[in-house]
């Protein structure tokens, strides 16, 4: 690692997430805060939607007035100088409309968007009709944009089976919407052995390749890989670096998960344990 990386890492920036509640802790506002403090980020809110949930089933589910959005918002940004800004789970039309128009009040430039539109347990977590309204008004303020297999299928309007199909989806994401895209290969079921990820971002295409971790559960963690590189960019890091060690991460999370209760969530302060080894 370069002096200018270690220096940047040491760096506490704070970071906006903009994102659903997850009353087990595993996903959401509570992932993302989780992840900010392994990460040595100092982690603001603002809820979109509070939850009912637990990593199986997601029983209940009620959207925050978006006037309230907005004021958790400039409340934050009135505070703190953030660095960088995530956004998750936003449900409508209407929210996704009030935050695109809140960051640009606001002047945050450096925007992650995680576009959470089902649930592992196949519930929707964002209206038919908003998929639309994230597109033409939340994708062009943003940096990246970081879809999982399904949610590249419904931004390219086709299926994914390959990971060639899966370049193609990057870079088609990338040039449409005039947005960086990390197209995430977890779910690709052809190799049994490793993921590949992939980030195209102006016109450079960029291969994450790394070891299938066979977790019991992966519950939260979307919600923490797009938290970590949302941290690792307002350190400073570049994007593909980031993205890296965001990957990094997340795979020590899900490897060191314990067991609680009758299930297994990601650990994400493992890097507490292993002398804040986050990022090598």
């Amino acid at each position: 690692m370069s002096k200018t990386s270690e220096q940047l890492l040491k760096n506490e920036p704070v970071i906006l997430t903009i994102a659903g509640s997850d009353s087990s802790g595993g996903a959401g506002i509570q992932a993302d805060l989780k992840t900010f403090a392994a990460l040595g980020a100092y982690g603001t809110t603002a809820v979109t939607c509070i939850t009912a949930q637990n990593p199986r089933t997601l029983h209940g589910m009620q959207p925050v007035d978006a006037p309230l959005i907005a004021q958790q918002i400039r409340a934050v940004c009135e505070a703190y100088p953030i660095a960088a800004v995530k956004t998750g789970m936003l449900y409508s039309t209407e929210i996704i409309r009030t935050v695109a128009q809140e960051i640009i009040a606001q002047g945050l430039a450096v925007v992650v968007v995680d576009p959470v539109m089902v649930a592992s347990s196949g519930a929707r977590l964002l209206q038919s009709d908003a998929v639309e309204a994230l597109c033409r008004e939340l994708l062009p303020i943003a940096r990246v944009i970081t879809p999982n297999l399904h949610e590249c299928e419904i931004l390219c309007g086709r299926t994914i089976s390959s990971v060639e199909e899966l370049r193609e989806a990057a870079r088609d994401i990338c040039e449409k919407f005039d947005v960086a895209c990390v197209a995430k290969g977890g779910h690709l079921g052809n190799d049994d052995e490793n993921v590949i990820d992939v980030l195209f971002d102006e016109g450079e295409e960029f291969l994450f390749k790394g070891k299938r971790i066979l977790a019991a559960e992966s519950h939260g963690a979307g919600c923490a890989f797009s938290a970590a590189l949302t941290a690792f960019l307002g350190k400073g890091l570049f994007l593909s670096e980031a993205v890296q060690r965001a990957k990094h991460y997340v795979s020590h999370a899900m490897r060191h998960s314990v067991e609680i209760g009758h299930h297994r969530p990601l650990k994400f302060n493992w890097t507490a344990e292993h002398g804040g080894d986050s990022v090598n």
